[in-house]
């Protein structure tokens, strides 16, 4: 996949302000929803011929239960039956394949072992090409009030989630995004669409984040976060003049990912990508692993050979990631920072039963375990219809990061005015309520210096 069939409205030479205007995406002409109207009728075909079949075989087994004697029978007997049982068969091949070569959306593509598979047309200039687009557009600057511009990205799949709450749950996700950004002045897409039919599932953020790097050269900094991530401390901002010789910014270990050669060493469920030829580079590098059907299969039995503790499943982006660092360490690892001074990801499970120790003992601003930046909800897939965990406990345990963070959001719009509301969102009326106005008047606080610096 490249840029072809994909137009931004880039921002004029001419004066004046605003921002540069955000990607959108459009549905293929041609194309309707549903099955094509042979498709149905074959399967309608198919599914006749499967229950006439299906009746055969109810005789034959008769027969071998009651005796071919008492339901007559011939010396060609056995042929016929050796002949229905194969057309059994074939029929429920092609059923099961759920293929029509006439439909052209469902096709597979073709799999040729010797190809490399690519995310688009081979970038090698990217440095000079937006050096000179940002000279000629200054009313679109990479910075923005002294600070790096950044473009949060999130998404989720196009279709409703399995199960139905879950979609509630997958709007507040982006509330609290929107919520986060809002207070520190960063822009954010929510994305729908699958840019790449072979990258899917793990994969999708990588076509689209290198699709927001090339038609937003504007921004410095594409942070990529999942939709069960949550931001649990609202006053916490990046140290990005911490990164300045970094591209890659993620959560990890560095001795669990180069000692103990781990596939949980980082954590790509939030991390930041500096919009420079070295991230397209790495892209490029990283995406080859992920096409669905043989390729990723493949893939992910090396990579569960190569790193620690990793369990028999197809290809995933982070150990994919891990598998770059470990085994191209000369190549990438040095513009690759693993963070682990706060919580860019933060596992929930050791964190929700501990909101009430927090705010007893501190304030918001910390992001580390003290008050996580991150809550990730890894393993609990709200969307989906199955999980690692208990789907009660967590949807409740969402829902207790979702309220935890909310309220900071409620002291930052009504101070103590809405102390009283806050308190009951939460459930936590043993805490005196002057805690609450002191952590009101904190937040203020810590915002104020944070926008001052």
């Amino acid at each position: 996949m490249g840029q072809e069939g994909f137009s931004v409205k880039r921002g004029s030479t001419t004066s004046g302000g605003g921002a540069a205007t955000l990607p959108t995406t459009t549905r293929l002409a041609g194309r309707s929803s549903g099955l094509p109207r042979g498709r149905q009728i074959q399967k309608t075909f198919n599914n006749l011929k499967i229950t006439i079949l299906c009746g055969f075989v109810t005789i034959l087994v008769l027969r071998g239960t009651i005796g071919v004697g008492n339901l007559g029978g011939g010396p060609s007997d056995a042929e016929n039956e050796k002949n229905i049982m194969e057309e059994t068969n074939r029929i429920l091949a092609e059923i099961r394949s759920d293929g029509d070569p006439n439909d052209p959306n469902d096709a597979e593509p073709d799999f040729n072992p010797n190809a490399t598979y690519t995310l688009g047309p081979k970038i090698s200039d990217w440095d000079e090409q937006r050096r000179i687009w940002l000279q000629q557009n200054p009313e679109f600057p990479n910075s923005v009030a002294g600070k790096p511009r950044i473009l949060l990205v999130t998404g989720s799949p196009p279709n409703p989630c399995d199960n139905p709450i879950g979609d509630h749950y997958l709007l507040k996700s982006i509330k609290n995004k929107i919520d986060y950004c809002r207070i520190h002045g960063i822009e954010i897409v929510y994305n729908m669409a699958h840019l790449d039919r072979e990258l899917a599932g793990y994969w999708a953020k990588l076509p689209l984040i290198r699709r927001l790097m090339l038609s937003h050269p504007e921004v410095e900094w594409i942070w990529w976060m999942d939709s069960d991530a949550l931001f649990t401390d609202m006053v916490f901002e990046i140290p990005l003049k911490k990164y300045d010789s970094y591209n890659l910014v993620l959560h990890g270990y560095p001795n669990l990912v180069f000692d103990e050669h781990s596939w949980i060493g980082i954590n790509t469920g939030s991390f930041l990508f500096r919009n420079c030829q070295w991230s397209l580079d790495l892209l490029d590098d990283w995406a080859p692993m992920g096409p669905k059907g043989p390729v990723r299969d493949e893939a992910g039995r090396l990579l569960t050979a190569n790193l620690k503790g990793r369990p028999a499943f197809e290809a995933d982006d982070q150990s994919a990631l891990i598998y770059l660092l470990i085994f191209k360490k000369d190549q990438w690892a040095d513009k690759i920072f693993l963070e682990n001074q706060y919580y860019l990801h933060g596992f929930w499970a050791g964190l929700v039963d501990r909101y009430e120790e927090m705010l007893e003992k501190y304030h918001p601003g910390f992001g580390d375990e003290r008050w996580p930046f991150v809550t990730h909800f890894v393993g609990c897939k709200p969307c989906g219809s199955y999980g690692d965990y208990p789907v009660e406990r967590c949807l409740s345990s969402m829902e207790r990061a979702f309220n935890f963070a909310d309220n900071q959001v409620l002291d930052l719009v009504g101070g103590d005015l809405l102390s009283h509301i806050v308190y009951s969102l939460f459930d936590r009326s043993h805490v005196k309520c002057s805690r609450t106005v002191e952590l009101s008047t904190k937040i203020a606080e810590v915002l104020f210096l944070h926008h001052i610096t």
